[in-house]
């Protein structure tokens, strides 16, 4: 099969024999990329690991149907992810030991749950694997002001992420190498907005809890919500063109 016929099997099956097939395919270029960022204090290991399961995600979010090849994709998506394991990384230095230490833990914990089930954790299963409390992964989440692309917008919904409402119909998202474009866009937001984004993304909580958060009624979690993710796929499309 070549490119486009091994993604539209993979897209229709869902088969993770077959995923594994094209992640095997295309793990060079996890491994060209890594290498490109060594020697910043960080092992190449370490680099090669966040590449792979980058790819992984990758292989999961593409569409063949778009006209694109899948290495064109997946170089900007890896490199951006490398470059935010840095920044995560940076961010720790500023945050008290034990929270850096679970803060690493749980992002160890959730590589590895990906890996295996093919889905980000919820907080409650990180919890149950590192022996800690819900609230603990919560709160050790949000201390670090961490937002998950990859989040579902609606949990009991189809699985739609941040990272898929994000970008317009010509991809715009698709060409940013790293986040620096979304964290812009958060900053046009309202103290309101950005804590609604902290729950629902960071967080990871439902629209109730969310509303039970921040005072207001679900019905305005829900609509809010709609307004915040057109604003940043505006605000995003608006610097990527200029």
């Amino acid at each position: 099969m070549n490119e486009e016929e091994l993604f539209r099997k993979y897209r229709e099956t869902g088969d993770v024999a077959l995923r594994n097939e094209i992640v095997e395919k295309y793990l060079y270029i996890a491994a060209v990329l890594a290498k490109k960022f060594v020697g910043r204090g960080v092992d190449y290991d370490d680099l090669y690991q966040v590449a792979s399961l980058a790819l992984i995600k990758g292989v999961d979010r593409f569409d063949e149907r778009k006209g694109l090849k899948f290495s064109t994709f997946i170089t900007p998506t890896i490199t951006g992810e490398i470059k935010n394991y840095f920044r995560d990384r940076s961010r720790l230095v500023h945050l008290p030991r034990k929270v850096s230490e679970l803060r690493v833990a749980i992002k160890h914990a959730s590589e590895e749950f990906f890996a295996q089930n093919g889905r980000k954790p919820t907080a409650k299963e990180l919890a149950a694997k590192l022996g800690v409390t819900e609230e603990e992964v919560l709160r050790s989440s949000d201390a670090g002001g961490v937002v998950s692309l990859d989040v579902p917008v609606d949990r009991e919904g189809d699985g739609m992420s941040l990272h898929d409402v994000l970008p317009a119909e010509d991809d715009v998202f698709e060409r940013v190498e790293d986040r620096d474009a979304l964290e812009s866009a958060l900053r046009t937001l309202t103290e309101q907005e950005r804590a609604l984004v902290r729950c629902r993304f960071g967080q990871e909580l439902s629209q109730m809890e969310t509303a039970r958060k921040l005072g207001v009624s679900q019905m305005n979690v829900s609509r809010m919500e709609r307004r915040v993710l057109q604003k940043l796929r505006e605000t995003m499309k608006k610097t990527m063109v200029e």
